[in-house]
């Protein structure tokens, strides 16, 4: 058996895994790539295998970043079954035809600036019909259920924890008359969300590919964050600003709406006093895609928490509450950046990279009064990730826009599990694999996390390249080769335009700062330094690119 991976590699997006049996190939995800230039590339480049030659695939869940290339898949003639929950399939009916409609409008942006540029245009990754025509694809699995793909094959789908319908998945697979087992855990919930169940954990296994995302780091805990988020919004409207919540249209943005519902029961007299101060401003839930989703959640009750399942019985509504709006249309977007009073607006998408969250940003950024308040994991390369790293000016629609907000993050919301909670999942194990491979993460997480599990357990741990292969049987598990792109020398090329480009944005920034230092009459001496160096470095930096090239 041979396991290849080809996607969410020392980075968070694009989760793609392939594993060959002698009789079988099957993918888990097939995921978008997000962030940084390098990496959107990716998605337009071949798959690493024949799509057609593919089996069967099993979902994780719908989030973009594993089910977002599934179209792509299917216009490349791929026709197996895939295999997901039912709400998993519920959410990727809303969720695939979007991406499928985002495709094609950021095309057609493009193809207006080729025209002017007197290029050819190009065609988007997949429409919004092939995403449409995708759906015939899936197959709904019930947690829990074994499913026997053949005689040498099953799976079974566990709750992770992290959004609606996420799974682990848990997967037997028998060569030479001898079983191995491999769990892949997809996305690890956080056990902190209130609105879904805590993460199923696993007995036994051989082989774990495990996510990696907050390797090296720690969530605060839910009672903690719950006061923040209050304390945050309420400080907020007293002066007059807005709150502006960047949110994943499935999950986050359900979860805060949650969060607001609930705090009207504190017993605490502050928490109180901030709830009536928040309820006091209406809250916007300004996206198509979060609206839709929030009535798939009302329809797949089982996959919720207990306690959440007993307050609908008792006939409340955990996710709708008073001057709660949903906007649909374009418009009435427009319309809250043109509204003077203040409110919480809560936009996807959740890294700022696309949607209408861009406009609200636009609008609110440079007003010191206002908060962008981040609830979720901001990718390396995304204009969220750059804010929440203290950009002094970011571009907006080809325009400069200071920072002058405040800026917060409350990493506790997350959907995914900290480290704790990874190293939990490991320590669960009765009988722990004797491999551990690391995806969905910054090398940075993966390393450390890596140090804890082989300190701590003594376990091996692998951090996979792009394009790694691994063989895998009872006597060894070892890298046999890598899986190389037509294309990979681009993507080399694409990283030091990146590099560059992260250059010239520092510099930008370095650029304000010397110019509000003319008024602060800085010593000449340091400044004609300052020139010397600056004019040297621009001389090696000019010679180590043309050298590269030559």
């Amino acid at each position: 058996m041979k396991i290849s991976f080809l996607g969410a590699a020392r980075t968070v997006t694009g989760s793609n895994v392939l594993i060959e049996t002698k009789e079988k190939k099957f993918l888990l995800d097939c995921g978008l790539y997000q962030g940084q230039q390098k990496e959107i590339e990716l998605n337009i480049d071949k798959f690493l295998y024949d799509p057609e030659s593919i089996d069967f695939m099993i979902l994780s869940h719908a989030h973009i970043d594993h089910s977002g290339r599934i179209p792509k898949l299917f216009v490349e003639g791929y026709r197996g079954p895939i295999y997901a929950t039912k709400a998993t399939c519920d959410l990727c009916g809303i969720m695939l035809p979007d991406s499928g409609y985002i495709q094609e409008s950021e095309i057609e942006w493009l193809n207006r600036k080729r025209k002017r540029e007197g290029k050819h245009p190009v065609p988007p990754l997949y429409t919004y019909d092939d995403a449409v025509d995708s759906l015939a694809l899936l197959e709904k699995v019930e947690y829990n259920e074994i499913i026997q793909v053949d005689k040498n094959i099953r799976f079974r789908l566990r709750d992770a924890g992290h959004m609606l319908g996420s799974a682990i998945v848990e997967i037997w697979v028998t060569e030479d008359g001898k079983e191995e087992k491999i769990v892949f855990t997809g996305d690890l919930g956080n056990s902190d969300i209130p609105l879904l169940r805590e993460p199923t954990m696993i007995e036994d296994a051989d082989i774990l590919i495990m996510e990696s995302t907050y390797g090296n780091r720690l969530h605060e805990k839910r009672d903690d964050k719950a006061d923040e988020f209050l304390k945050i919004v309420s400080e907020t409207l007293e002066r007059g600003g807005n709150v502006v919540i960047p949110s994943f249209a499935v999950g986050r943005t359900q979860e805060i709406l949650y969060e607001l519902q609930k705090s009207k029961q504190s017993e605490d007299e502050e928490h109180r006093r901030e709830y009536d101060e928040v309820m006091q401003a209406p809250v916007y839930v300004d996206s198509p895609l979060a609206t839709s989703a929030t009535e798939v959640f009302l329809q797949n009750l089982d996959c919720l928490d207990e306690e959440v399942q007993q307050d609908i019985r008792e006939g409340n509504k955990p996710l709708d509450f008073p001057d709660l709006k949903f906007t649909r249309s374009v418009e009435e977007s427009k319309m809250l950046n043109e509204n003077t009073d203040r409110s919480i607006i809560i936009s996807a998408s959740g890294m700022c990279e696309v949607g209408r969250i861009k406009h609200h940003l636009k609008h609110n950024l440079w007003r010191p009064e206002s908060t962008i308040l981040f609830v979720g994991y901001q990718a390396v390369g995304t204009l969220g990730r750059k804010i929440v790293d203290g950009a002094n000016v970011v571009k907006i629609f080809g325009e400069e826009i200071s920072v002058n907000a405040q800026i917060k993050y409350i990493e506790a919301f997350s959907g995914h599990a900290d480290q704790n909670g990874l190293l939990h999942l490991v320590d669960s194990f009765h009988k722990k694999p004797r491999q551990i491979y690391l995806v969905h993460g910054e090398e940075e997480a993966q390393k450390e996390l890596r140090q804890k599990i082989e300190e701590g357990f003594g376990i091996p741990v692998e951090i996979p390249q792009r394009g790694d292969v691994f063989e895998i049987s009872s006597e060894r598990t070892a890298k046999i080769g890598e899986m190389k792109s037509q294309n990979e020398y681009k993507f080399i090329r694409l990283e030091l335009i990146q590099k560059l480009e992260n250059l010239k944005d520092e510099l930008e920034e370095m650029t304000l700062l010397v110019r509000d230092d003319i008024k602060q009459e800085t010593e000449d001496e340091k400044i004609h330094d300052t020139l010397d160096r600056l004019s040297e470095l621009e001389k090696q930096i000019v010679e180590i690119v043309k050298n590269s090239l030559q």
